[in-house]
């Protein structure tokens, strides 16, 4: 059984369907007893970074996650949840929220520079210098669906990287936690293939 982490995030519809139709049964919960029960977690990604950090603190959820032992997969937010900070607040007041920290990499904001460059980064974009488990059977230039203004800098743990306006992590890996910027439910057959490679994946 996956555990799709229950926060607020919303767009859970699509995620679960996809899910179901890769062969997967999963169950949207906030508990940390099905959440550590559990053969994979994903943490869905729609929402802001600060408010979305709330949500996971309101519940507890901050503590349980880092002991999660099983593959985990954030998705959009969700993957930037998984970073050190975010650059992303929750009012004028707060411009920066701490994150969970699995990653050590910062989330930053888009800047078109004057370019024209349309923010938020929205529609299909690809993929670059994939070294992963997760992208078993996906080559180099595969397109993904993106919807953020925010991402993932480059670091150690960048296993896929795509270009808008600069360089940025596409996907993250660190021992069982994953992140895709992009979201793999919304990315036809490609993204499924992903989630299936996800879903397949053993435990430590």
């Amino acid at each position: 059984m996956t555990a799709i982490i229950d926060y607020g995030a919303g767009n859970i519809f699509s995620l679960t369907s996809a899910v179901i139709r890769c062969g997967g049964e999963c169950r949207l919960t906030s508990s940390p007893e099905e959440i550590l029960s559990a053969s994979s977690v994903i943490i869905p990604g729609v929402g802001a970074a600060g408010p979305a950090m709330k949500a996971l603190k309101d519940r507890g959820l901050d503590k349980v996650i880092p002991l999660v032992r099983v593959p985990l997969l954030g998705i959009c937010i969700g993957m930037q949840l998984l970073c050190s900070s975010s650059e992303e607040g929750d009012s004028s007041d707060n411009a920066r929220t701490n994150c969970l920290g699995i990653f050590p990499n910062k989330v930053k904001k888009f800047s078109s520079n004057g370019s024209g460059l349309k923010i938020p980064h929205m529609g299909w974009n690809t993929l670059i210098g994939i070294k992963s488990p997760l992208f078993e059977g996906i080559e180099d230039g595969g397109y993904f669906y993106f919807v953020h203004s925010y991402f993932p800098e480059s670091g150690k743990f960048t296993i896929a990287s795509t270009f808008y306006s600069e360089e940025f992590s596409s996907a993250l890996g660190r021992g069982n936690f994953f992140g895709t910027q992009f979201h793999p439910e919304k990315s036809g057959e490609i993204g499924e293939r992903l989630l299936k490679n996800f879903l397949n994946m053993k435990s430590e």
